[in-house]
């Protein structure tokens, strides 16, 4: 796929015909075989896929179980914190806890550190401060060693996992208030421009774990300090409270290196996608921006909060519901019949039939000939590409006897129970109401008003009804209201006043990103088509497993299926901080102005964001779901307070006993959101869904018994129904069904139907056009402020004052003045009268 080229012909590598099965990776093969500069990687690459296979056959059956699932902004702290090691780096905690005991013991008696008073703990907490400013690098290390031991709670003196994360807090906030996070972000800054470094890993034919070192130290300290103090503990003291806030607010500043440290984790990413500095701990660097973005915007409880005070200020009604409260109460639906299970039912019925009588309106039912049958040969024949997938081969027939199937007795516990009504109520935009009037004058009256909602004289009494329904329900959106200010600044640049922006965390950091942010997404895009498990490696791909491989590469089936899980954890990992970065970013840009929104979206759909998702998708979703790339005895902090188990290849092919991995399902719904965000109220968007073949890959995600996953695979299907023809409608009415249950109604929105008259096929670019025409123009006049259009500049007309003005004359000019005055003025006649009239 080519992330960040242009979006046309095949999409960048997603097959638009019955190619689909191309996309999926050849496991036989390793993830590495095709570099040959990373020959020594293939058996690694081998054993992943191996052990991907394997899930596949265990997990991937259609009957699936309810996931007890709750989506929230982070999974538990202790999970977020193994996340940050891989199981490579496990020899390392014990070589900071030796740099630490030397320090300590060179400048304390033999008390352990947990024994001693605070004052104690601050005095040591500053001389190791001081050893950062080293000049030796050795020493230096040594230094931000011992540190880190102290931010990973000094956990030799700890006998249990909740011991070794009080002590974890307690030492954070004392290493944040003497100072050490600016002492750090100095020295990651002088990491990054180290240009030895970089020169060396670039001409290394492999790079391992040894060459980032330094750059891991750092970034290990910074995650934990950042991830530490977000986490909201209300046991914790006041002053630690306002240290909490001071840092959030300073995190999101540019008081670190004169921007926020988000934009010089932004540049890291560039950096390593560019080629420049394939050594940096891209794992590391993305899970610290993540955070870093998490802590200074807030999660979605926080935008929440945010939109319900910004529609006070606007003077909007409230919002009819709490959308994460809704989404936490819905239930799972069940999954469309795959085609085997069809088959298998047809096969049962076929052996019946000669023993039960089938009722004579049942049979009318199924025998009936469709009217418009001969008008939808091109509709039937466009969708026998889909049916090439196995989900895609059910007819109407097999799903009408799937929707309808003889009556089974149920015991109480099983019985299904409906709900009293729909979990979203009904919203209306202003447009639907005008154009419902546009089209009701028309029929009855002969002519239109324009966007007159009030008038409706000469409109039958049921239209009036209908109005009032549509303008009970009408729900003006932030984003109208800041289209319409934003209009009316183009229109009166002069008379229309300064902007009053408010400098908050989105703002500063919108503008901060702002001339590199095309750059920037193409570099989180590449990357995650690096950690999808569905690409294959490739001579030109870029190396995200740099802080992840040994310096050794292993040498006995054990190590090497190790390496294998951790391999394939570190992929996981990646994915789930870059798909919330991007979907935190989207939201919160879309509440600070859309228009911040859309450039950042429409860059994402420039980098061919929109396929690499469906590609994403286009996999034995379960299978990723369930994957089981975790060995929990390996995991900190249990690995550091535990006796460790022998391990084995069984218990390492075993797994955990988690029914699903938190992490996938994350960024499996996370990635769905983004896709929903991009192709919302955008026709164009909505097109290449259908192009891309997009809904054969989504019902196949359905099969995942999760609400919330669910209602967003039935959103993207939704839009594009009316596109999908009416034999797919027929085949698929149990999805129809969920959708209606489960997704919120638009009333006058006829998605089940092909009558859009909005969707007009050669408008796709102009609507693109349009959009990038307004956001160049709201950058322009909101961010570049030095380049202003002289012609809007206030002009001085009053003529004393402009004769009151001191005037600067060069030098020259004041030496040969007579000379001026008498080839210039003297010399030249003048016709007063002229002048005067």
């Amino acid at each position: 796929m080519d992330v960040g080229g242009n979006h046309s012909g095949n999409g960048g590598g997603l097959p638009v015909n019955n190619r689909q099965r191309a996309m999926l990776p050849n496991k036989s093969r390793g993830e590495f075989t095709r570099n040959p500069r990373k020959d020594s990687e293939v058996f690694i690459g081998t054993i992943s896929s191996t052990l991907t296979i394997q899930m596949d056959h265990r997990e991937g059956m259609s009957e699936s179980p309810d996931l007890e699932f709750e989506y929230a902004d982070t999974d538990k702290w202790a999970a977020e914190l193994s996340e940050l090691y891989s199981y490579t780096e496990g020899p390392e905690f014990a070589l900071n806890r030796k740099c630490f005991e030397e320090e300590f013991r060179s400048h304390v008696s033999d008390n352990k550190w947990t024994e001693l008073d605070e004052a104690h703990h601050r005095a040591h907490a500053m001389r190791l401060l001081d050893g950062l400013e080293m000049i030796a690098r050795e020493k230096r290390l040594k230094v931000a060693r011992a540190i880190l031991y102290m931010a990973q709670g000094t956990f030799a003196e700890c006998s249990s996992e909740a011991e070794v994360q009080h002590w974890m807090r307690y030492n954070v906030f004392l290493l944040l208030d003497v100072g050490t996070f600016s002492a750090l972000v100095e020295l990651l800054n002088m990491e990054i421009d180290n240009s030895a470094a970089c020169s060396s890993a670039v001409r290394k034919p492999a790079i391992s774990l040894a060459d980032s070192t330094d750059l891991r130290v750092l970034l290990n300290i910074m995650y934990l300090m950042v991830e530490t103090i977000q986490q909201d503990d209300p046991t914790d003291r006041p002053e630690w409270k306002v240290i909490r806030e001071t840092f959030r607010a300073e995190l999101g500043s540019s008081l670190f290196n004169n921007e926020p440290i988000s934009v010089m984790l932004f540049g890291m990413v560039t950096k390593f996608c560019s080629g420049h500095a394939p050594h940096f701990p891209m794992k590391k660097v993305l899970l610290l921006l993540w955070k870093s973005v998490l802590f200074t915007l807030g999660g979605f409880e926080q935008l929440q909060s945010i939109k319900v005070h910004k529609r006070e200020e606007l003077g909007l009604p409230p919002l009819p519901e709490d959308c994460i409260r809704v989404i936490r109460s819905m239930r799972a639906a069940s999954p469309p019949a795959s085609a085997s299970d069809l088959i298998e039912q047809q096969q049962k019925r076929a052996r019946r039939e000669h023993k039960a009588l089938i009722k004579q309106d049942n049979l009318d039912a199924f025998n009936e000939k469709d009217p418009y049958k001969a008008d939808d040969s091109r509709e039937d024949e466009d969708d026998s590409d889909d049916n090439d997938n196995s989900l895609e081969a059910e007819t109407f027939p097999l799903e009408r006897d799937e929707v309808m199937p003889p009556p089974i007795p149920l015991p109480p516990s099983e019985r299904v129970s409906f709900p009293k009504g729909l979990p979203w109520a009904p919203k209306v935009r202003e447009k639907d109401i005008e154009n419902f009037l546009e089209s009701s004058r028309s029929k009855f009256i002969g002519y239109t008003l324009g966007s007159d909602t009030d008038t409706v004289v000469g409109l039958p009494r049921p239209i009036h009804e209908s109005i009032r329904t549509l303008k009970q329900h009408k729900y003006v959106s932030i984003a109208e209201i800041q289209i319409a200010k934003e209009e009316d600044f183009q229109k009166t640049p002069l008379s229309g006043g300064e902007e009053d922006v408010e400098m908050c965390s989105t703002e500063l950091l919108y503008q901060g990103i702002l001339p590199s942010l095309p750059q920037y997404m193409i570099a989180l895009l590449k990357i995650l088509l690096a950690a999808a498990p569905t690409s294959k490696a490739k001579t030109d791909s870029i190396n995200i497993l740099a802080d992840v491989l040994p310096e050794e590469m292993p040498t006995t089936v054990l190590q090497s299926m190790k390496l294998g899980v951790d391999v394939n954890r570190h992929k996981e990992i990646i994915v789930k901080a870059i798909s919330a970065i991007l979907l935190l970013l989207l939201k919160h840009f879309k509440l600070n102005h859309i228009y911040q929104f859309e450039y950042m979206a429409q860059h994402l759909v420039f980098a061919n964001c929109i396929p690499l998702i469906l590609k994403f998708f286009n996999q034995n979703i379960m299978s990723y779901i369930t994957a089981k790339n975790s060995i929990s005895v390996l995991d900190f902090p249990h690995c550091v307070v535990h006796e460790l188990p022998e391990l084995t290849a069984e218990s390492l092919e075993a797994g955990d006993n988690n029914q699903f991995c938190w992490r996938n399902l994350f960024s499996c719904i996370n990635l769905l959101r983004i896709l929903n965000k991009l192709t919302k109220w955008k026709h164009s968007r909505t097109m290449m869904l259908v192009v891309f073949k997009s809904a054969p890959i989504l019902k196949r995600a359905l099969k995942v018994k999760q609400a919330m996953m669910q209602l967003y695979v039935l959103k993207l299907l939704k839009v594009q129904t009316k596109y999908l023809g009416r034999q797919w409608r027929k085949s698929n009415m149990k999805t129809m069904s969920a959708i209606y249950q489960k997704v919120r109604h638009r009333l006058n929105d006829d998605w089940a139907y092909g009558n859009d008259l909005d969707a007009r096929p050669w408008d796709f670019q102009a609507e693109e056009c349009a959009l990038r025409a307004n956001i160049e123009r709201f950058n322009s006049r909101r961010y570049e402020k030095t380049h202003n259009n002289p012609d809007f500049l206030p002009v001085d007309n009053c003529l004393q004052s402009v004769l009151g003005q001191r005037v600067d004359l060069p030098e020259d000019f004041q030496m040969n003045y007579d000379l001026w005055l008498e080839r210039e003025v003297f010399s030249k006649p003048i016709s007063w009268e002229e002048l005067l009239q």
